[in-house]
């Protein structure tokens, strides 16, 4: 049977990265799916992912369905005719959901069979719905509508391409005809891209300034950004959530090294992680004793001829942010950590079961009980207990909840509490998971065991089971 490749590629306005690679894995699934139903073989997949476009290559796709003989089981021969030999209502029945003469049907086994040979279509008969049903099958929480049409996808649709060996798909999906051609970068090359071959994708994408495999992406910006930061002598955290996400919102990487103030380096640098990572999308660097670099690497997603302004502009973005996580400890190192109890007595832990602060009381108590048990020291962990809710009411972690416990930790030691109590108050939230880091110190494995303690014995004993 012959056998030819198959694209089909959707573009559409910017996709959200955190979901697309999610989104073309399912719309491979579903046309994976669609062809093993209609029985049309192939040798090989891949899908393809880009901030404006998800596509799918299908290499040695049979030309036509095949063949398939259909056995349609009816009444036993006794129940199919009366004693006179003649027809039953349940021999006619068959016929009739048959469609066909009762004379067509094979009398001559136990049971009456109808059997068929249904012809195998072309398979460019069969692509557009395996191609829409499998679109309409993506994992999308939330569908849009643009303009005054009714077609619903997660972002409006802008071309569609679907090839079969050289020739076009005639059909029409989410609002778009088929064609051959796509579109490249939105700056690089701005005019439609003529796809010569299923074959041809990715070198006639490239051509145009557009990687489309998202794999390919995500090793370049691996790899350049570890080498910006060695040159920098430093080492980048790349998060591999981030690292995707930064793979999802750029056609043709280009990793840039840019730099803050040093002044800023006076703030918990966990904080200023947290805003450069979750907010701006850059990479951070690491010096070789795990503290943070002045410098950050952005990943612009264009070839500019003067790189220093795209350097510039990002230095000048992460410039307010940087200022107000530094407001914020400053604002908060103005007073003691342990004055920030008198907030949480009017913060609720639960209805029954008191305010924050009357957890972190009990937590004290109990933490003063277990550190000796384990061979600790009972009132570390009972000054610790009482502080291991402070910093919820902090003005640091109310901007940034993931620096709960890591903002108690730098307030109580510029308060001058031990070392051992202020890593409390982060330990107290490990593990963070199975298999996740438990505490280095016994003052804090007390704390955490007391605050799971606590927190296990009140909501059975108010009669929350799970």
């Amino acid at each position: 049977m012959s056998a030819q490749d198959f694209l089909v590629e959707l573009g559409t306005e910017e996709l959200p990265p955190k979901t697309l690679v999610s989104l073309a894995d399912a719309f491979l699934a579903g046309i994976e799916k669609g062809l093993a139903g209609a029985g049309l073989t192939y040798s090989a997949k891949q899908v393809y992912a880009a901030p404006r476009r998800l596509a799918v290559l299908i290499t040695a796709l049979a030309t036509q369905q095949p063949d398939r003989s259909v056995n349609l089981d009816g009444p036993p021969r006794q129940a199919a005719f009366d004693a006179d030999g003649n027809p039953t209502q349940a021999a006619l029945g068959l016929a009739k959901k048959c469609g066909v003469d009762l004379s067509e049907i094979d009398q001559s086994g136990p049971k009456l069979r109808y059997s068929q040979t249904i012809l195998g279509k072309p398979t460019t008969s069969l692509l557009p719905t395996i191609v829409e049903d499998s679109l309409n099958d993506l994992p999308i929480a939330k569908r849009m509508r643009w303009g005054a049409r009714k077609e619903e996808f997660v972002r409006p649709t802008q071309w569609l391409v679907m090839l079969f060996g050289d020739q076009v798909v005639d059909c029409t999906i989410l609002a778009q005809s088929a064609g051959r051609h796509s579109r490249g970068h939105r700056f690089h090359h701005p005019q439609d891209v003529r796809i010569s071959s299923p074959a041809g994708y990715l070198s006639d994408l490239r051509a145009a300034h557009v990687l489309a495999d998202f794999n390919e992406r995500r090793q370049i910006i691996s790899k350049r950004v570890d080498e910006l930061a060695a040159q920098q002598e430093g080492t980048a955290i790349v998060p591999p959530s981030l690292l995707d996400e930064v793979a999802g919102l750029v056609e043709w990487p280009v990793p840039l090294v840019c730099s803050f103030e040093e002044r800023f380096l006076e703030v918990p640098q966990e904080a200023l992680i947290t805003t450069m990572q979750d907010n701006q999308k850059y990479f951070c660097l690491l010096d070789g004793a795990g503290k943070l670099l002045p410098r950050f690497i952005t990943v612009a997603n264009i070839e500019s001829k003067d790189p220093a302004q795209i350097i510039a502009g990002n230095e000048k973005v992460v410039r307010p942010r940087l200022t107000d996580a530094e407001f914020f400890f400053k604002q908060d190192k103005k007073q003691k950590l342990e004055t920030f109890n008198d907030r949480l007595k009017n913060v609720v832990f639960q209805a029954q079961l008191g305010s924050v602060f009357d957890k972190a009381e009990r937590v004290s108590k109990l933490a003063a009980y277990i550190a000796p048990r384990i061979g600790g020291d009972a009132q570390r962990a009972a000054r610790a207990g009482l502080l291991s809710k402070c910093d919820l009411s902090s003005e640091m972690v109310g901007e940034f909840p993931e620096m709960q416990g890591i903002a108690g930790y730098y307030y109580a030691k510029a308060d001058g509490e031990p070392e051992d109590v202020a890593l409390a108050l982060n330990e107290q939230y490990m593990p963070r998971g199975a298999g996740a880091e438990l505490p280095t110190t016994l003052t804090g494995a007390a704390v955490a065991i007391a605050d799971k303690l606590d927190t296990l014995v009140g909501i059975f004993g108010i009669g929350m089971l799970p």
